[in-house]
């Protein structure tokens, strides 16, 4: 390779960046940032991307799974031309600062996804490589590559011990996702010590088992390194790179050494190790001209690689892909028929929901998704859709954190709204990605099922209490919980418009239609008034299957002169948006407030005086039997509201039902 000695100044100018980043905050992981740094410096003469549109649709796609190497990744954006200074890098982890401790979406531009916990890139890269499998079967021909880039991924020892990463390693695996290549940082090293400490698998061998290619390479050695990327032309399956390295290579004190991994290196060090490599070791922050020369390269190769394929777009023979890429482009939601629903039916929220989700695909071509191997139980299959790769039903398999991951990155894409199922208790498995959809704000959507003790037979480690409180107490994260099938219309309504992700949890029993009518309010408010009362002394709050039996309730209580207004909240978080002149028209501030809802509750204390709910775990038995053990009937509605008011219980009768 001619341009060896090069490739060194310019792996060394990244190093000794980020060890002033981290050295100037006091805080950082220089170890990773010493010793990955060759490969990528080789990846970034290959890399197709365009610093100054880090939205080009085609760029590839380069993912940081280990997020704690961001010095090392800012440093990188940096001299290709991204829009971050060196004052920016000066800045490492200090408040408001475009380079924050981890690299986060949104807030740093280059950066496609937010990692932080490791795996979760790895299996966001997956999700990556999966959209663009989809995008090249929707718009490339025999005669046009409209969609043609790579999904490239930094991962080290410990991304790959995560159960994440193997969840998602297994479907790229089976989904031969060829354009996948996850480049790993193998370097024998933990916080603790040696990875054997812990640790002693065959990764070669579990990727190959997996149906990976494989490919091994001294990290260090520029011509391997390179040769390794030669081999990725016309893959039929993803591969992994496997880059021996020395953790802190290139560090006079540190090199080879645990200890590198989450500590400044310190003054000292660094003055040696920038003598050792030829650099000025008094200097900081530091950038050789012919380096940034070289690494600015990326602006007018990027800008021309994009121009070409504006060409390619602009072609005459182009014009169904064209139309088919604008539509992915800018969804119309206003295509979408909505299914309408009877009222006085009987219909579980997870069956009418499998009714809108056929319902938004028939119009939104770039709406798709799949269930952890669920889905004749969470009723989320697209009919006559097709399967993944060719359609847009996606079989995740048992495998929901992944899954949750790979939707992130779907959303990311560009072109999709994503959708994923599973059962309500097992969102305790998707929580990290969850919780990074919502820090990203991503647009797109969980479907959870067998939302309570509903779920009846199945019993208490089916049954989630209190993944609902979870859920809610999430920032920029919207839940619904509808209470029958037309109410979950209206919720997707809302919740196609919020630039969210939004969670919808649904019965797996039968509920019944209401009729249409508000006494005050709208469901996009988050929380209405299904029925007001003249001088109304309690207000009872409730959502999903619990908003029947206080309807109810509330007509007993009216014949012992306790006249209730009952609320329907269906989305918390947008009625807690809502104003106080909104809030205080739907809750009564001058009534007595009693909440309903068959899981933990504890937030509804927020605007209740007192709350029927879960606490404890459910049980198994049907679920009619469930709801009486645990107080979700009309009788227990109406002899907590009296004993609200210190009245006696009595009996009353409607229409022969004796409560």
């Amino acid at each position: 390779m001619e341009n060896k000695q090069m490739l060194k100044k310019m792996a060394d100018t990244i190093r000794f960046l980020s060890v002033d980043m981290i050295q100037k905050a006091n805080s950082g992981h220089p170890g990773v940032c010493l010793g990955i740094t060759d490969v990528l410096t080789v990846l970034s003469e290959r890399l197709s991307h365009n610093p100054k549109n880090p939205k080009w649709l085609n760029r590839d796609r380069l993912v940081f799974s280990g997020g704690h190497a961001s010095a090392m990744i800012y440093s990188f954006l940096h001299l290709c031309g991204y829009d971050i200074s060196i004052e920016d890098l000066k800045n490492f982890r200090q408040l408001d600062s475009k380079t924050p401790g981890h690299p986060e979406y949104g807030e740093v531009p280059g950066i496609e996804v937010t990692t932080g916990p490791l795996g979760q890139g790895v299996a966001n890269a997956v999700g990556f490589a999966m959209a663009c499998k989809y995008a090249k079967k929707l718009l490339n021909s025999e005669t046009a590559k409209i969609i043609n880039h790579k999904v490239y991924c930094f991962c080290g020892d410990g991304d790959l011990e995560e159960g994440i990463s193997y969840e998602a390693c297994a479907m790229a695996g089976r989904n031969e996702l060829e354009d996948l290549v996850l480049l790993y940082d193998s370097n024998h090293i933990t916080i603790e010590g040696d990875t054997s400490l812990a640790w002693s698998e065959d990764v070669k061998k579990r990727f190959e088992a997996q149906n990976w290619n494989v490919i091994e390479v001294d990290g260090h050695d520029y011509e391997e390194i390179d040769g390794a990327f030669e081999l990725l032309n016309d893959q039929k399956k993803p591969t992994l790179i496997i880059a021996h390295t020395i953790i802190a290579k290139g560090s006079c004190s540190y090199e080879g050494k645990a200890s590198a991994h989450g500590s400044p290196l310190g003054e000292e060090d660094i003055e040696c190790s920038k003598k050792r490599a030829g650099f000025d070791p008094k200097k900081k922050f530091f950038i050789p001209e012919d380096v940034l020369h070289r690494f600015r390269c990326a602006i007018e190769k990027g800008d021309l690689a994009e121009r070409e394929w504006k060409k390619l777009l602009n072609e005459a023979p182009l014009v169904e892909q064209n139309e088919t890429l604008k539509t992915l482009l800018n969804p119309d939601f206003s295509k979408i028929e909505w299914p309408k629903f009877e009222a006085g039916s009987e219909i579980a929220t997870r069956v009418s929901n499998h009714q809108i989700l056929n319902a938004i695909s028939k119009a939104i071509p770039g709406f798709l998704g799949g269930s952890a191997d669920l889905s004749p139980s969470n009723k989320t299959n697209l009919a006559n859709m097709g399967d993944f790769p060719n359609g847009k039903n996606i079989h995740f398999g048992i495998r929901e954190h992944s899954m949750a991951a790979i939707t992130n990155a779907i959303s990311l894409y560009g072109l999709f709204l994503p959708f994923d199922a599973t059962f309500f208790i097992f969102s305790d498995y998707m929580k990290p990605a969850v919780r990074l959809s919502a820090l990203m704000g991503l647009k797109r959507y969980f479907i959870w099922t067998h939302d309570s003790i509903g779920v009846g037979e199945d019993g208490p480690t089916h049954q989630p209490i209190e993944q609902l409180s979870q859920f809610r107490a999430l920032p920029n994260f919207y839940l619904f919980r509808p209470a029958d099938a037309s109410e979950n219309v209206a919720c997707w309504k809302v919740a196609l418009n919020l630039n969210a992700p939004s969670g919808f949890v649904l019965s797996r029993q039968n509920l019944k239609t209401l009729k249409p009518f508000r006494a005050y309010g709208e469901i996009e408010n988050g929380g209405y008034l299904v029925t007001k009362r003249e001088n109304a002394v309690l207000t009872i709050i409730a959502s999903g299957s619990e908003l029947m039996p206080s309807l109810q309730a509330a007509c007993h209580l009216e014949l012992v002169g306790i006249n209730a207004n009952v609320v329907s909240i269906p989305c918390m978080e947008i009625f807690n948006e809502q104003s106080k002149e909104y809030i205080n028209k739907v809750i009564d501030k001058n009534t007595k407030v009693l909440a309903v809802e068959a899981g933990s509750g504890i937030e509804w204390y927020r605007y209740a005086d007192e709350v029927i709910c879960m606490h404890s775990f459910g049980a198994s038995a049907p679920a009619k039997e469930l709801f009486k053990k645990f107080g979700f009937t009309i009788k227990n509605i109406k002899e907590k509201a009296m004993e609200m008011f210190g009245k006696p219980y009595v009996k009353t009768e409607i229409k022969g039902m004796k409560i």
